[in-house]
């Protein structure tokens, strides 16, 4: 009889930590703590949010009566460390070294999830994993080219939603996923637009830096007037990367991050709202038109998804625009908790290994 393997999957977002027992590839427990602004306030990095979320996670397991010494595993999701090959590592102290030294190409809550994996993982003596982190690099050539040399575009992207969803549309395709070509948008506190060309991930907007606004994130901004801002506004530096990542996009208009509420307002009349929530859809809309170049316009399907995909008026909005291109499918959410614990389960198996961070 094959062992039963249970494992435990955390995955820190923007306004949120999830955290599941899967046991092989049924959910057992699902669990989602929320974060509002005023609970963090003062705690603008990763690092300084760091101890809350670890706290809250072991409250979870403690409150669920999660038994750790039953674990196989515990797995979560990868952070912007260096450019890396696609899949599963396991977490070792090179990698946590290299987190809590700052060793990482970018600001980001995920950046802590393998801390809180090994951190857990080390207690009870069992694997701590992260699977296809934000940083997989996966770019042609031509991509990196920015226009200046001094600041080569970096391949960020939402990986593990986009494979996630890139699989299952090539499922639903009948056919593999290296053989397909698609364009996938993960519509979330940022937003990544992807051509994703046989499997591999060619190019992307680094959600933190380029492509289109989004609830938290400013997206590409007009290059010498954010010069002439940063130079002449008198805000502080950090001030200024927090409204480009954090407290950009519609809580830099609207004052806040949930659609839900730019929906009600939208709604009840308010004309600023809508436009402001329309815009953002134009702008996705012109980043996968032009992704679609990138894949000189052999696109099998666009596929939207993401947190903000549960919302119609958006996609609605966005597949007007784009569905001369290909057709669009629509998979709210991102299931990137199952998608951790099959790949965590995949290498617990032996079907794949694990590979090493150096």
């Amino acid at each position: 009889m094959r062992v039963k393997h249970k494992i435990l999957v955390l995955n820190p977002g923007s306004t949120s930590t999830e955290i599941a027992l899967f046991e092989d590839d049924d959910l057992k427990i699902r669990v989602k703590e929320e974060y509002g602004r005023k609970q963090l306030a003062g705690r603008a990095t990763a690092m300084e949010q760091y101890p809350i979320r670890l706290r809250d996670v072991l409250a979870t397991v403690e409150r669920e009566k999660i038994d750790l010494s039953a674990l196989s595993a515990v797995t979560g999701r990868g952070g912007l460390l260096k450019p890396m090959e696609s899949g599963t590592y396991q977490v070792n102290h090179r990698m946590v070294d290299d987190i809590k030294a700052g060793k990482v190409m970018s600001e980001h809550i995920s950046n802590i999830a393998p801390l809180m994996a090994f951190e857990i993982a080390q207690r009870v003596g069992i694997p701590a994993f992260i699977t296809d982190p934000v940083s997989v690099d996966e770019f042609e050539p031509l991509a990196r080219i920015s226009g200046s040399p001094e600041i080569p575009r970096r391949a960020l992207q939402h990986t593990l939603n986009i494979k996630a969803v890139g699989r299952r549309s090539a499922l639903e395709l009948g056919k593999r996923f290296v053989d397909v070509n698609l364009i996938v948008a993960h519509l979330g506190g940022g937003v990544s637009v992807c051509p994703v060309k046989r499997g591999k991930i060619v190019d992307a907007n680094n959600a933190n830096e380029e492509g289109p606004f989004a609830p938290e994130r400013s997206g590409g901004l007009p290059s010498l007037s954010l010069v002439d801002f940063c130079f002449t506004s008198g805000h502080p530096k950090e001030w200024i990367k927090k409204r480009v990542v954090g407290e950009g996009g519609l809580v830099a208009y609207l004052g806040t991050n949930r659609i839900e509420e730019v929906e009600k307002r939208i709604r009840e009349g308010d004309e600023e709202a809508r436009l402001i929530y329309e815009a953002m859809a134009y702008q996705i809309s012109k980043e996968i038109g032009a992704m679609a170049t990138v894949l000189k316009g052999k696109v099998d399907k666009i596929v939207l998804t993401g947190g903000c995909a549960h919302s119609k008026l958006l996609t609605g909005w966005i597949e007007e625009r784009v569905s001369f291109i290909a057709p669009v499918t629509v998979y709210p959410g991102a299931d990137e908790l199952r998608s951790l614990a099959s790949a965590t389960l995949r290498v617990m198996r032996g079907e794949e290994k694990a590979k090493e961070y150096e």
